[in-house]
């Protein structure tokens, strides 16, 4: 069995807990969902490989400015340390990701690329680093960083939940990720649209009937009824995702 490593800078690990024991994220790294292919996290405390008799991670910023910046020195000392030495990896084999607001905006073409170097085993294993505070010293970007992601335009007061949406969506494209295999398949965002609404039981709710069609089991007309649901969806709550297709 192939096992793939993704390594995670953080100074709050504890974000990641329910994350790694609950659904299929606990399945995949628990071996539950592919008998050739299994996942596993590699949470690094930033904290641990802290430098000097106060264990400092951050500083207050030169030129002045509000808040803490993340050090530089530190941030290298737990890549070098935390994953290179520990794990006996080179720093050639390491694709080093940083959320950031400075990246291109995260979307299901780039989950489905990111999915793509967790599946290969020729590609780079993955780091994610999790900022805080005001940031990260420029000369650990500039050193180490290979690829910067944002997920909008928006700030968040750290990068674990930035990292944890970024690994939610791209490992639902791994294959045997999802227990079905058509489920990433018939879902929103796939060719520029949203999904079509979705019924189950009771039949009758609050005066609202389940759409006929759908009770049929004709599987022609249930096909070009959501197909055109997907698009009716789309163009009311999503009309932008309709440009993009036009655009291209």
């Amino acid at each position: 069995m192939r096992t793939k490593t993704i390594y995670i800078l953080s100074l709050f690990p504890d974000y990641f807990d329910s994350f790694q024991n609950s659904g299929v994220i606990s399945k995949a790294l628990n071996g539950e969902r592919s008998s050739e292919f299994s996942l596993n996290l590699e949470i690094i405390n930033i904290r641990d490989y802290s430098l000097g008799n106060y264990k400092s991670v951050d500083a207050y910023p030169y030129g002045g400015g509000a808040g803490m910046v993340m050090r530089a020195d530190v941030l290298a000392n737990s890549i070098n340390e935390g994953i290179i030495k520990q794990f006996e990896i080179s720093r050639e084999d390491l694709h080093i990701i940083y959320p950031s607001p400075r990246g291109h905006t995260f979307d299901n073409k780039m989950a489905k690329k990111i999915s793509k170097k967790i599946f290969n085993e020729n590609e780079k294993e993955l780091v994610f680093i999790c900022g805080r505070y005001e940031g990260i010293d420029e000369r650990f970007l500039q050193n180490y960083v290979d690829e910067y992601i944002s997920i909008g335009n928006y700030v968040l007061t750290g990068g674990e939940l930035a990292t944890m949406s970024i690994l939610d969506a791209s490992l639902r494209f791994v294959e045997g990720f999802l227990g079905n295999k058509n489920s990433n398949i018939e879902e929103s965002f796939q060719d520029n649209s949203i999904e079509y609404p979705q019924f189950t039981k009771p039949r009758e709710f609050e005066g609202l009937c389940v759409p006929e069609v759908l009770l049929g089991g004709h599987h022609k007309n249930i096909q070009e009824y959501k197909i055109e649901q997907s698009l009716e969806m789309t163009k009311k709550f999503r009309p932008d995702l309709l440009e993009k297709t036009i655009e291209s």
